[in-house]
């Protein structure tokens, strides 16, 4: 069963961020960052219990890493239920508020 992948208005924001910050340096870099983000996404859909636990009393607040250069991407999320991933926040790894 493929879980449906929803973004919060606040993940949808951090990805308008992110991708307008690459964009101004980098067109190309910018655009093969999306797709990194995008099959990273496609993975929650078949795999989202296989990405770490954000917080130990809480299962099902995780995190997808997606790796993108020297780093990557962090993507919190919450499975919401037996057929929902919400994605809440997108944050870069060298970010400061990184959660």
């Amino acid at each position: 069963m493929k879980f449906t992948v929803r973004f919060t208005p606040d993940a949808k924001d951090d990805l308008v961020r992110l991708y307008t910050f690459l964009l101004e340096q980098d067109l190309k870099a910018a655009e093969e960052a999306l797709d990194a983000l995008s099959k990273g996404f496609d993975f929650l859909r078949e795999f989202p219990f296989s990405c770490r636990k954000a917080l130990p009393e809480n299962p099902l607040l995780r995190e997808l890493l997606v790796s993108f250069g020297n780093s990557g991407y962090v993507a919190l999320f919450e499975i919401e239920d037996q057929a929902t991933v919400t994605i809440l926040a997108i944050r870069h790894q060298r970010e400061d508020d990184y959660y």
